[in-house]
């Protein structure tokens, strides 16, 4: 189920709220203009499907959001448990940085957690199956996968060298929980 957790930054291990409604989480969120929606395939999706099977699926969002935002690129991410590299990919979305676009992901299978870094808050927003988040360009944040991970997600970017992030060199991030397997 997909939750929303806020914590003050100097109280990591008392919650301040904890949302499970999306609409919920969606209202929270956007009032920091963080974008969260949930949306239906269009199309069934097989497993194994291919990228562009997948992003097919969901045209119409996707067609809205490059609209409405001006995304040039539109890709799809999977990593598993078994993936040989996993646990460097995790490392490296692990510590706390910003990007100079927004970070959307579209979570199609599995789920992730996205820890945002707004003023003197954080906020620890889990994404599973049919949720999107868009992290508004310059929002301190990091991203955990989980030590198992599981997920594929449709990647929508402005910049078509994809993902560069801009490391603060804050160490917030080891301070607040993980995702759990």
């Amino acid at each position: 189920m997909s939750s929303l957790t806020v914590y003050h930054e100097s109280a990591p291990e008392q919650p301040l709220k904890l949302l499970t409604h999306a609409e919920d989480i969606s209202a929270t969120l956007g009032a920091l203009g963080v974008r969260f929606e949930r949306w239906q395939a269009n199309a069934p999706i097989a497993p194994g499907a291919s990228q562009d099977e997948v992003i097919a699926a969901y045209a119409e969002q996707i067609q809205r959001l490059k609209d409405e935002q001006g995304y040039v690129t539109v890709d799809v991410v999977s990593l598993t448990a078994e993936h040989p590299q996993k646990d460097e990919l995790r490392a490296k979305f692990l510590d706390e940085h910003r990007h100079g676009e927004d970070e959307v992901r579209f979570f199609v299978a599995g789920r992730g957690l996205f820890t945002l870094h707004i003023e003197d808050h954080v906020y620890a927003v889990l994404c599973e199956k049919n949720d999107l988040i868009s992290v508004p360009a310059g929002t301190r944040h990091w991203f955990d996968m989980g030590e198992r991970p599981h997920f594929i997600a449709i990647r929508l970017f402005n910049n078509p060298e994809g993902w560069v992030a801009s490391f603060t060199g804050d160490d917030i991030a080891k301070q607040f929980p993980l995702l759990e397997d």
